[in-house]
């Protein structure tokens, strides 16, 4: 298996690893040890690259499977044993870990307001979108929902990380807030991101230590998505409307 260091540690750019396995069909490698996220939840997978020596390839697709994080590589395939260095594409994935912790903080609001599960969700770098069942929405509850997210956002809340067991978080159905439980029965340890005080859930993406590093964040617009279902879509300030 895999060490996954994004889990543990989403500021980490870069690794040292080993290549164990190679897919030469496929053109993918999978390493003892990565920085890269493999996607899931909404969040996309990391790019980047694999150095060794002077030479460079391109990550340009990351999967787990049972086996481990593949990497999907363009320049070349090294052999099994092969030292390489990976980096990230840092400045991708800290803006989505921005957007990421943003899109927890928004659903932290709507669970507060009107106690509506997720159905569904998306995100890229700098914006994103939750879908919520609230049969009650109104087009006025716009323009509060947005200054209340501001303004938790505002008060710089720390962003935890916490691991437990399958068959406690069981226990705990305050920590799934989509409206099927999506975790497969094989994961038997939980991951827990908890902007505390706001919104604490089961999620296995990259976040930010606090809420002061998300900024201030436009809701870009509300869908309807037949009855009692919305659409909202959210991008931090600082990115182009």
């Amino acid at each position: 298996m895999t060490e996954r260091i994004y889990s543990v540690d989403s500021y980490a750019r870069e690794m040292a690893a080993e290549v164990v396995a190679t897919d030469v069909d496929d053109g993918r490698v999978l390493l003892d040890r990565t920085v890269f996220y493999p996607g899931g939840g909404g969040q996309p997978v990391d790019l980047g690259e694999l150095t060794i020596g002077e030479d460079r390839l391109e990550v340009v697709g990351v999967k787990q499977d049972s086996d481990g994080v593949w990497h999907w590589l363009e320049g070349g395939l090294p052999e099994v044993g092969t030292r390489v260095t990976g980096r990230i594409d840092w400045d991708r994935r800290y803006r989505l870990m921005r957007t990421h912790t943003s899109l927890h903080a928004l659903c932290g609001v709507i669970w507060e307001r009107f106690r509506s599960p997720v159905t569904g969700g998306n995100m890229a770098p700098g914006h994103g979108r939750l879908d919520f069942e609230i049969p009650n929405w109104d087009p006025a509850d716009r323009d509060p929902v947005e200054l209340a997210l501001n303004e938790a956002i505002a008060r710089h809340l720390p962003v935890d990380v916490s691991f437990m067991p399958r068959e406690e978080a069981d226990l705990d159905p305050s920590l799934i807030r989509t409206k099927v439980n999506l975790i497969p029965p094989s994961v038997r340890r939980i991951r827990v991101i908890d902007i505390v005080g706001l919104d604490r859930q089961a999620d296995g993406g990259t976040h930010v230590h606090t809420t002061e590093e998300v900024g201030r964040v436009r809701i870009t617009k509300v869908q309807s998505k037949g009855r009692g279902f919305r659409r909202i879509r959210v991008a931090l300030e600082d990115e182009p409307a």
